[in-house]
């Protein structure tokens, strides 16, 4: 697996001034303690404080104070605090944040393997996605993340992600000819739409609205979830249920802190945080109803389609990247049941 640094991998103990609030985000006692340490930590999450996983992460968090009894005392630093998802990567790379929430886009920057999930169609649903991922290669890729200075804890939900656009549905891949979609960073997303027939645009998160309105762009792509809590509802009417991508999300913690803790610290991190996979995704499957639940309140125009027409306008370009991935392809195409 080819892996790289966005930055060589610095010492947690370094205190960092982040985001306009200017705070220090890092504090903690000496290592391997064997539980006396004490720690203040920040976890960045882009998505704002009622979403899904930045609950999933408020209980994690929670639950290591709790089970320390303060000794371990974590913030999480939602709504994007602390910058865009690839920004804060480089962050925790060089301990100026200790832990983080992202996708597993940005991670494929870095490990080239996470690349996959970018894949249209490698998923057949939900259930196929986490025998995967509960599986011993994607636990692998976890660990693997390790050179390039993070720790993986856990996977989270993120759903699928579907086309949603401003002017006319998109019912069939010859519908996003001359549409401008706003696209995950990563040239496997852009590719994607091209495959389809339109044009892949890439933005920071925070300017799709306005895009939108503007016309900038004619259309994005998300989860429900997303598409809702963000407010491109109001302006992007047509929800096209494709389910093109089933990207997850992981926990990740620097390493270099990680080292720096005690083993029974070590242990109870990883333990409190696959605890919170499970309450992650049953807030997940909540917040999916919830938004279904308010689109067709917002009467939006939801479609749901056959995707064989898209599975096959992209089956080139997931062909010619077989060989890339071909170990961790294997593996997904082991989980089919």
């Amino acid at each position: 697996m080819a892996m790289q640094k966005l930055f060589p991998t610095g010492s947690w103990r370094k205190i960092a001034a982040v985001g306009a609030s200017g705070a220090v985000l890092l504090s903690g006692c000496g290592s391997g303690g064997g539980g006396d340490d004490t720690y203040e930590w920040s976890l960045a999450e882009a998505h704002p404080k009622d979403y899904p996983t930045t609950q999933a992460d408020i209980w994690f968090a929670d639950q290591m104070r709790e089970r320390t009894d303060g000794r371990i005392d974590i913030e999480v630093m939602h709504g994007g605090q602390l910058g865009e998802e690839a920004d804060v990567l480089e962050q925790v790379q060089m301990g100026a944040v200790e832990m983080t929430r992202v996708s597993t886009s940005p991670v494929s920057e870095v490990v080239d393997e996470f690349g996959v999930f970018a894949l249209p169609y490698v998923f057949d649903d939900e259930d196929h996605l986490w025998r995967f991922l509960e599986g011993d290669y994607a636990q692998g890729m976890l660990d693997d993340v390790r050179d390039s200075g993070y720790v993986g804890l856990a996977y989270y939900e993120a759903g699928a992600r579907n086309f949603y656009t401003v002017d006319e549905p998109i019912e069939s891949p010859e519908d996003l000819e001359g549409q401008d979609i706003r696209v995950l960073p990563g040239t496997v997303n852009v590719e994607m739409v091209e495959a389809m027939g339109g044009s892949g645009v890439t933005m920071d998160y925070g300017e799709v609205y306005s895009s939108l309105e503007s016309g900038t762009i004619t259309g994005a792509e998300n989860n429900e979830p997303s598409y809702v809590s963000s407010g491109h509802y109001e302006t992007a009417e047509y929800y096209t249920r494709d389910a093109h991508q089933r990207i997850p999300e992981i926990l990740m913690v620097s390493a270099d802190l990680f080292d720096s803790m005690s083993e029974e610290d070590q242990e109870l991190l990883r333990e409190v945080a696959q605890e919170s996979i499970a309450e992650q995704r049953k807030l997940w499957d909540a917040e999916v109803e919830e938004s279904i639940a308010e689109m067709e309140d917002s009467g939006i125009e939801v479609i749901d389609v056959e995707t064989e027409e898209f599975q096959d306008a992209t089956a080139d370009m997931v062909e010619n990247k077989r060989s890339e991935y071909s170990e961790v392809m294997d593996a997904i195409d082991e989980a089919r049941e």
